[in-house]
């Protein structure tokens, strides 16, 4: 009988150099999705929520709905927990939806890295930040009584 040597050895070499490469290749590719998907949660919520707010019928109604709308992008795309959500919201004027006036809405989502536990988040930075803002004008021909 011949000595078999190295032969089938490449097959085993070849399965374990490839899961060591795809593990990592797979991490960054759920990594840049859960990124992606903040970066249209946060765009659209932003539209979306300075388009409610100057089509309110007073300041607080408006406030509220561009909340809800902000709380519903992010669930759209997978975002729960409302701590990585920041809301900020910026008048021109001191009355906010004054006819003609400018209304900015800022949204800022914190992305965790996944499978990594928030409490090392205190250590090291596992969060990405994306931030998304919309300019939006109250319409000129807005009735002054609050009516939309």
């Amino acid at each position: 009988m011949k000595p078999r040597g190295d032969q089938g050895s490449a097959a085993v070499e070849f399965v374990a150099i490839g899961v060591l490469l795809m593990v990592p290749l797979i991490y960054f590719i759920v990594t840049m999705s859960r990124v992606q998907a903040a970066s249209f949660a946060a765009d659209s919520s932003a539209r979306v929520a300075a388009r409610a707010l100057v089509t309110a019928a007073d300041e607080a109604d408006g406030r509220r709905r561009a909340a809800i709308a902000v709380r519903l992008g992010l669930l759209d795309q997978g975002f729960t927990d409302s701590r990585d959500v920041t809301l900020a919201v910026e008048c021109e004027k001191e009355d906010c939806l004054t006819p003609g006036s400018r209304v900015e809405v800022r949204v800022e989502v914190r992305v965790a890295l996944p499978a990594i536990p928030r409490f090392i988040n205190d250590a090291l930075a596992t969060e990405v930040t994306v931030r998304a803002a919309q300019v939006a004008v109250v319409d000129e021909f807005r009735a002054q009584g609050g009516t939309s």
